[in-house]
């Protein structure tokens, strides 16, 4: 049995894990692969300024940098903004996914030209982060935000029938007015409204978490990992330094 973690990104109780764990049901997956998902110690509240990107990577690092001694053969990140896969790569190598390059990549071989639909417009930078660090920034048509601040912990639980037609109206805004050929929603935690779009819209849907689940399965399949040209290890690793200071971080996410 193949075992892959998944790292959700903030801390969070098991009834709201729960939440993240219902992306497999979105997708097919071999029997022999295991999934378990596991919650950083400590998080940034959004994922808005520098700082918080710095603490994202740092909390996510110290979730999966023993992810090799403890017998998993992948990890995947669970956010869009692939806090943490360029560090982990660095320390593992097991294949490590992130959501975010990973469904550029595959609207790409599906279209010419994508948007992306999310709920907050301040998320903006790391979409355009990884387009540009992918040289693909004249194939991102829009990014249509809903401006809603995002619940990290309960999703989109109960809100179903305020939230579907805003964010159909902006992806078909995307579709007509933009251009866009694929449609990626922007966030992991909007997870719930991919059946909900998918058949309402024209154009191929992305889900970005249960995509990376497929990537995992591929890439164990072909025995493929990332570059260690690409992604050198560091001469003098620092894991327990890092797990002492997560540790103390932990004590103040309240």
């Amino acid at each position: 049995m193949e075992k892959v973690l998944v790292i959700v990104p903030f801390p969070m109780s098991e009834e709201n894990l729960a939440l993240r764990r219902e992306q497999l049901k979105a997708v097919s997956v071999s029997d022999a692969i295991e999934f378990n998902f596991r919650p950083v110690k400590a998080a940034p509240r959004n994922y808005i300024s520098a700082a918080d990107m710095v603490l994202a990577d740092m909390g996510i690092l110290e979730a999966g940098q023993n992810a090799e001694k403890e017998g998993f053969s992948s990890v995947c990140v669970d956010t869009m903004s692939d806090s943490g896969v360029a560090a982990l790569r660095s320390v593992l190598s097991i294949p490590v996914i992130g959501p975010g390059r990973s469904s550029m990549l595959v609207a790409l071989s599906l279209g010419s030209r994508f948007s992306i639909v999310t709920m907050w417009q301040k998320w903006r930078h790391f979409y355009d982060k990884t387009a540009r660090e992918l040289g693909i920034g004249h194939a991102l048509a829009s990014v249509r935000s809903i401006d809603m601040a995002p619940d990290n912990q309960a999703l989109m639980q109960g809100k179903e029938e305020a939230l579907f037609p805003i964010l159909e109206a902006a992806a078909n805004a995307a579709i007509e007015e933009d251009g866009a050929e694929v449609i990626l929603l922007g966030s992991t935690t909007m997870h719930q409204a991919h059946e909900y779009l998918s058949q309402a819209l024209n154009v191929p849907v992305i889900n970005p978490g249960p995509l990376t689940y497929k990537m995992a399965e591929m890439m164990l399949s072909f025995s493929l990992s990332h570059s260690r040209k690409a992604y050198p290890v560091s001469p003098v690793p620092r894991d327990e330094m890092i797990a002492a200071m997560l540790g103390a971080a932990a004590k103040f996410d309240h």
